[in-house]
Formats: C-alpha cells, sequence, structure tokens
C-alpha cells in the first residue's frame, strides 16, 4: 500500500474505477471548446492522487486505462462527424469508431500509470507526481509515433490561453508539447498534494499564479516580415468537396475573394482541396476531362496566374496522381498524393510538397486486403490509396520566403514539422476541416498555435470551412475566419523567431525532461530523509 498522509475520499475509495471515468472525462472537458482547465487540472489532481493509492500494479493499470478511454473518447468525438459525409459505410459506425480508437489510445496513460506505481509507489504523493509527469512524457511521445502516431490530443493542450495570450503553453520553446503535459500532471499534483496537507491557502496562491500566466499576453508582440499574404477561406461545404457540377460555381468563388491586391507582390494562400483540377502534366486525358479546366492542365494553371496576378505566388492543396499500369493492365492512377504545389503568375509550377503523415482509414485503407472485402472503405472519396511524401521540406519560393508546409493534421505532430536543415520562414498549413465537427477545428487551431509557439515559426492556417487563421511566434492569432464564413485575410506574414531549444533539440529535450522529473521523483525523497536522520 502507498504512503498516504491522507486517504481517498470515501466515493473514490468505493467506486476508483468510476471515478477514473468521471476524471477523465472531466479532463478532456479543458480541451477546445469548452477550456474549462481549471476543472481539468482538479480532473488531473484526483486522476495523480487515485493513481498513488492503487493497491496493486494491475490496478494502477486498469485505473490510468480507464481515466486514458473516457478522456481520449469525449477529446475524439469530432471523429464520428466524419462517418456522416461518406456513403460506403454506416454513419452511425462513427460513434463506435471513436471508443474502440481510443480502447488502443488508452493503453499509454495505462503505461505511465503503472510505470509510476512499480517505481514510486511508497514515495510522497508530490514526488509521486513527478514520477507520474516523467512517465507520462515519455508514453506520450510514444502516442505520437507507434503505428504512425496519432497525438490528438496531448493532455498539454489544457494548459494553452486564449488566443491573444498563450498561457502556460508560453514555456513551450523549453518544453516542447509532451513535457508541457508532464507539467500539467505536476500542476495535479501539487493541488492534490495541497488538498492532502489541508494548505489550502498555498493551493489558492497557486490557482492565482496560474491564472495570471494564463491570462497576460506575451511581453514580446512579435514583429512583421516584409512580406504580404493573401489567405483565403472560400467556404466550400463538405458535401460539395467531390460535387463536379459545383467545381465551377467554387473556383468563381475563390477567384473573388482573391482578387484583392492581384497587382501586387504577395505570398496566395488556399487551402487543402481548394483546386479540383489535376494541374501536373502527363495523366491520360480521362482524369482532366472530369474537372473544370477540360482537357487543358496548361489552361488551368494560367488561369489561376491570372487570378493571383503576375506577382504573386500561390500555396494551394491539390491532389496528385502517380500514374503506371494497373492490375487491369490499363495505364491510369495507381496511387495518390495529398499536395501542395506553389504557381507563379505565369502560372509555372515551382514547387511540390507531398503530405506525409497520411490518415488511416481517411487516405489509406490499412490492410486493404483483409478489410476490403469485409465492406471497410476510406472515408475520403476514391478508390485508390494515397502514399506519403518523405516528410518536412521546405520549398525557396524566392522574394516570398522558404515556406515549411503540413498539410492539415500533419500540424499536430510534435517535432516533426520543419525541416531543421533547411528552416523555413514560416509553415503553410492548408486544410480541410469541414468534417471535423464542432470540436475539431478549435482544437486543430490550437494545436497549430503549440507549433508556432514551440518552433519559434509563424503559422499560417487556411481552410475551407474554418477556421482559418495568421498565427504568429509567440502562439497568438493575429487575425483569422470563423467557421461556417466565406472570407480572405490580408497583411504581413509575422517575423521567425530565432530557433528555439526545442526546435534545437527536438524530442532529445523532451525526453531529457522526463528524466527530469523521473529522477527528481525518486531521488528528493531519499534526500529529505537522510537529511532528518542526520537532522
Amino acid at each position: 500500500m502507498a504512503n498516504h498522509l491522507h486517504k481517498l475520499p470515501d466515493t473514490m475509495q468505493r467506486w476508483p474505477s468510476l471515478s477514473a471515468l468521471l476524471l477523465g472525462l472531466i479532463a478532456a472537458c479543458a480541451f477546445p471548446p469548452l477550456h474549462l482547465w481549471p476543472l481539468g487540472l482538479a480532473a488531473l489532481a484526483g486522476f495523480v492522487w487515485l493513481i498513488h493509492d492503487a493497491p496493486t500494479w494491475r490496478a494502477a493499470l486498469a485505473r490510468g486505462w480507464l481515466f486514458g478511454w473516457a478522456h481520449l473518447t469525449l477529446a475524439n468525438n469530432w471523429i464520428a462527424t466524419a462517418f456522416t459525409f461518406q456513403e460506403e459505410m454506416p454513419a452511425a459506425l462513427g460513434w463506435a469508431a471513436v471508443p474502440l480508437l481510443c480502447v488502443y489510445l488508452a493503453v499509454y496513460p495505462a503505461l505511465a500509470a503503472v510505470a509510476a506505481h512499480l517505481l514510486a509507489r511508497r514515495a510522497p504523493l508530490w514526488a509521486f507526481g513527478l514520477v507520474l509527469a516523467g512517465a507520462w512524457i515519455v508514453t506520450e511521445w510514444m502516442r505520437g509515433w507507434v503505428f504512425t502516431g496519432y497525438p490528438w490530443p496531448p493532455l498539454g493542450l489544457m494548459l494553452l490561453g486564449t488566443w491573444d495570450a498563450p498561457g502556460i503553453a508560453r514555456f513551450l520553446p523549453w518544453l516542447g508539447t509532451y513535457a508541457l503535459s508532464g507539467l500539467a500532471l505536476l500542476f495535479g499534483a501539487i493541488i492534490a498534494n495541497g488538498i492532502v496537507r489541508r494548505e489550502h491557502l498555498v493551493g489558492w496562491i497557486g490557482f492565482a499564479a496560474l491564472l495570471a500566466l494564463f491570462m497576460v499576453p506575451p511581453s514580446d508582440k512579435g514583429a512583421d516580415s516584409a512580406l504580404a499574404y493573401t489567405l483565403v477561406q472560400p467556404l466550400i461545404p463538405q458535401d460539395e468537396i467531390n460535387d463536379g457540377s459545383k467545381f465551377e460555381e467554387q473556383f468563381e468563388r475563390i477567384t473573388r475573394l482573391t482578387a484583392k491586391g492581384r497587382d501586387t507582390s504577395r505570398l496566395v494562400l488556399w487551402p487543402e482541396s481548394a483546386v479540383p483540377d489535376y494541374l501536373e502534366d502527363g495523366y491520360p486525358e480521362r482524369y482532366y476531362l472530369q474537372m473544370t479546366a477540360r482537357g487543358d492542365p496548361v489552361y488551368a494553371r494560367e488561369r489561376i496566374g491570372k487570378v493571383i496576378g503576375a506577382q504573386s505566388t500561390l500555396l494551394t492543396g491539390v491532389v496528385n496522381l502517380d500514374i503506371g499500369t494497373k492490375d487491369d493492365g490499363v495505364i491510369g492512377a495507381v496511387s495518390a498524393r495529398n499536395s501542395v504545389l506553389a504557381l507563379n503568375g505565369a502560372g509555372a509550377i515551382t514547387g511540390h510538397y507531398a503530405k506525409a503523415h497520411l490518415v488511416p482509414y481517411g487516405e489509406y485503407l490499412p490492410m486493404r486486403e483483409i478489410l476490403g472485402p469485409l465492406g471497410l472503405a476510406r472515408l475520403v472519396a476514391g478508390t485508390i490509396d494515397y502514399v506519403p511524401g518523405p516528410g518536412p521540406r521546405t520549398l525557396d519560393l524566392g522574394e516570398h520566403g522558404k515556406a515549411g508546409i503540413q498539410i492539415c493534421y500533419e500540424i499536430v505532430f510534435s517535432g516533426h514539422v520543419v525541416d531543421r536543415k533547411n528552416r523555413p520562414d514560416y509553415i503553410f498549413n492548408p486544410s480541410n476541416d469541414g468534417w471535423f465537427g464542432s470540436w475539431g477545428p478549435p482544437q486543430h487551431l490550437a494545436q497549430a498555435r503549440m507549433r508556432a509557439i514551440e518552433e519559434g515559426l509563424p503559422v499560417l492556417r487556411s481552410t475551407t470551412t474554418g477556421i482559418s487563421a495568421v498565427i504568429d511566434a509567440n502562439g497568438v492569432v493575429r487575425a483569422s475566419i470563423a467557421t461556417g464564413k466565406a472570407g480572405a485575410l490580408h497583411g504581413l506574414v509575422p517575423a521567425a523567431k530565432p530557433p528555439t531549444w526545442f526546435a534545437q533539440w527536438g524530442h532529445a529535450l523532451t525526453l531529457g525532461w522526463a528524466a527530469l522529473l523521473a529522477a527528481l521523483g525518486l531521488i528528493t525523497p531519499r534526500l529529505l530523509a537522510r537529511r532528518l536522520q542526520h537532522g
């Protein structure tokens, strides 16, 4: 049994499994769009206390898993909405898919809980919290890459403040996202320890300090570069994305929004799924005939060049095809790439990026030979799978700067958004959030803000339906277009900062913080005990 100064409340002792589930649900309410971070930290306090009280490693494992399953299921509820925008599978399957996915995702909180129990079950509550925080950092980092990774959402997301003040996330340049999650758990442990010791005054002082950090904007307001931009949100609803009868109307809409500033030198930003035309040369003619600029990719590119203006560069989401001989001997598309193309005012392609982090069951069907005959399909329209690109790349656009590209949910992968050998001036994050429900877009934007802070780079988000935003290197949202509106933003791209600690060290810094916290939790109580013995 753990060494307690005070037992758990009777209700938590009597129903520890139910308590773990409820604490997980409450913790998820700290994420966008609810932002109830005081409740989230209180839930973490209960979670640390509950794991510390676990009588066996099996109990710690179960409580950690139940907490993780509940909080990840609620936080990822937006995934179920995606199933309503396809016809291959029952829409109701989405409400089963989310909790089933989280059966796996909850393994990582469970591993953190059992590791802390095995290492520090007899430690004081505050020291146990340090060890649990270190273990959580490691397991959340693992969740970001094991089996291609799914880090949405990191626990530290609850520490991100308002749009004009980054909150506790202001420490991301020195911590990184996963160490910030450990810090959130450490705050929970401090709260729990204060309750156990009945040091209420200390708790209120700590809460006031946290509130101040959440509300105070960064002292460095952030400068602007000399690069002008036009960022477009065309409002293309998800049910229109693949409707060929709407393609020309969509192009006219995005043309109108892009028109202002056509005679100036600027960077133009269009979202994922913005251009239905195939813009690369060399495809069989039947592919071009399906699109707006029928049969002529050269014409399609040139008319886009006229829209943006002779002095501009466009970054836009497109789909590119890989042409080869299919199984039936016909020459055609054997795979696709979710891409961003750079085009100049003459309609020439000047750069190309292919998405590296693809969405399982969204952009490709894992184990297609097995799952296909069972009736499972991709959520994205089409019969061929997307293939991944090589990873972060920087596109040199000359006078329009060096662009790092991260398409849609790639931006949530901390430490994998920048080519560290060729640091960009800004990150462009085109996305189609039209099937992300009401919880997905604000969480997506929040994680883009975290990337901006930890990398010290502005992030420019252009989405089909919202939320589009210009985020400076402090994580402050300089301008935005709300969900469900069409619009365009015009201004100067915020300036980049010098490389942060995290930009230089990546996840070596993450694991270093994990080791430090765990070591402090294991060593400090022993040092204090020795001092008391010899005091």
